[in-house]
């Protein structure tokens, strides 16, 4: 009687660690913060476990080429030959997020003010004084440092050095000749990398004189300061919620979805914007198919907590259709 009870047990314990669903992510960092909590919110709504790792949408892509996660995410469309190696991938936004030109300038204050040509002759190491004329005609009132400029970039491929590294490129033919885009490029020599968007925030943050580039979550999860930028229409605008928002609506997405959203000709808009994508197949599980649809209804609703901008209801709308897609 007592091994009867003992069966009884331990017999529903048994089936439910068995059915219970299992979705695996990897890729960019740019939206980790924000899949890590959809993922709590999701599990605790009574949804599959989702284990989402950022390694960066280089990583993302070659494990959902390899099909060794049920979804990829990057920050930048996959290219003509990472698509040969992927048939019949779909790229589907998510939301937009702010790359922040994050510093660590000692007394300077948040919102110092910088174009796109000085960000771009900073990181080509033309400019490579805090206090150079450049920079504080921009910033009349500020007492700059003569600190030496440290320029902070990613070490792996990555998708938020694609959105930037896009901008920069359409803002300063020197940037496109010398550096160019993508999601790996060859930084000119004298500054340093850190591994993920965590990597490139702590080397800012531990590094006086650094500036690097980061999602907006990310510089305010680690209390660092960052820039205001100037718009195409010659406006300093800060990488906000509203801002994000702005740059994002004012792009038309083909119907693959597949556009880069730099350098708004939105009076409010931040010109470092981007999209993030999950990449998936149409066979994907049906569990995925659920936790995407999650995403994009309940899920936008809670974007903003995490320094997110939601998609526009056009493109939400848009993206639930093609959603469709998965499982025929």
């Amino acid at each position: 009687m007592r091994n009867f009870k003992f069966s009884l047990t331990l017999l529903p314990l048994a089936l439910t660690a068995t059915a219970q669903a299992q979705i695996s992510g990897a890729g960019a960092t740019f939206p980790e913060l924000l899949y890590n909590n959809w993922a709590k919110e999701y599990k605790a709504s009574g949804g599959a476990a989702v284990n989402y790792q950022g390694i960066g949408s280089g990583g993302g892509i070659k494990a959902i080429t390899a099909k060794t996660v049920d979804f990829g995410a990057s920050d930048s469309p996959m290219n003509a030959e990472e698509r040969q190696g992927a048939p019949k991938i779909l790229h589907l936004p998510m939301c937009a997020g702010a790359v922040a030109v994050a510093y660590n300038a000692p007394g300077v204050p948040n919102g110092l003010k910088l174009t796109g040509a000085v960000i771009a002759d900073i990181f080509l190491h033309k400019i490579t004084a805090w206090n150079d004329p450049r920079i504080g005609g921009l910033n009349p009132g500020i007492k700059l440092p003569a600190n030496r400029i440290v320029t902070i970039s990613r070490s792996d491929s990555s998708g938020t050095t694609a959105i930037f590294t896009n901008y920069l490129a359409k803002v300063s033919p020197a940037f496109k000749a010398g550096i160019g885009e993508g999601k790996s490029v060859n930084w000119t020599k004298g500054g340093l990398a850190g591994k993920g968007s965590p990597g490139v925030a702590a080397f800012i943050k531990q590094t006086p004189g650094a500036i690097g580039y980061v999602e907006l979550a990310f510089a305010d999860k680690n209390a660092i300061t960052y820039a205001h930028v100037q718009n195409a229409k010659k406006n300093f605008s800060s990488p906000t919620l509203a801002s994000t928002s702005a740059a994002a609506a004012g792009v038309k997405l083909p119907a693959d979805f597949c556009a880069m959203a730099t350098n708004t000709s939105d009076p409010n808009g931040y010109p470092i914007t981007g999209f993030t994508w999950i990449l998936v197949y149409p066979d994907a599980k049906p569990e995925v198919k659920k936790f995407l649809r999650w995403c994009l209804t309940t899920g936008q609703k809670s974007a903003a907590k995490s320094d997110y901008a939601p998609l526009p209801v056009g493109v939400q709308s848009r993206v639930l259709d093609a959603l469709k897609k998965i499982g025929g």
